[in-house]
């Protein structure tokens, strides 16, 4: 986990959403992959990002394997903070 989380855009926010909508998987690996709905998404660097800054995790699976993206604390307390903020 980073240090110093990077600001989350609202392409970062709506990513979150769809890892907490059960909609998302990822790729086990350094620089895993995020796939929405079955689709690659457009937004890797982004991805990598939400992983690394602890927003997202992947569950068990071997290296490259495709398995439920998770949304960790941090990421329930980013999201729960925007809706008390709007």
């Amino acid at each position: 986990m980073s240090s110093e989380p990077h600001e989350l855009s609202h392409r970062a926010l709506a990513m979150l959403r769809a890892v907490a909508a059960g909609r998302a998987q990822i790729s086990c690996g350094r620089e895993p992959d995020l796939y929405i709905d079955g689709m690659p998404c457009c937004d890797q660097f982004s991805a990598h990002v939400l992983t690394h800054d602890g927003f997202i995790a992947a569950g068990d699976g071997p290296f490259g394997q495709l398995v439920p993206a998770v949304l960790t604390s941090a990421g329930v307390a980013a999201l729960e903070s925007v809706a008390v903020a709007a």
